[in-house]
């Protein structure tokens, strides 16, 4: 039996993965970007959630 994909949990995930590998790498990023990256990102995850709940239940 398949399950179906959580996205906001997936993009969420990556977010913090892309995230904490900025701060490995390079020089410390600015901490209001990276305040800005983090809010988009989670913005842009929970519409995404909303989508796929609106697109699975048709």
């Amino acid at each position: 039996m398949r399950h179906k994909t959580d996205w906001l949990s997936l993009l969420c995930g990556l977010l913090f993965v892309g995230v904490g590998i900025r701060y490995l790498t390079g020089p410390p990023p600015d901490m209001r970007l990276m305040a800005l990256i983090l809010l988009v990102g989670l913005g842009f995850a929970g519409f995404v959630a909303i989508i796929a709940k609106a697109v699975r239940k048709r």
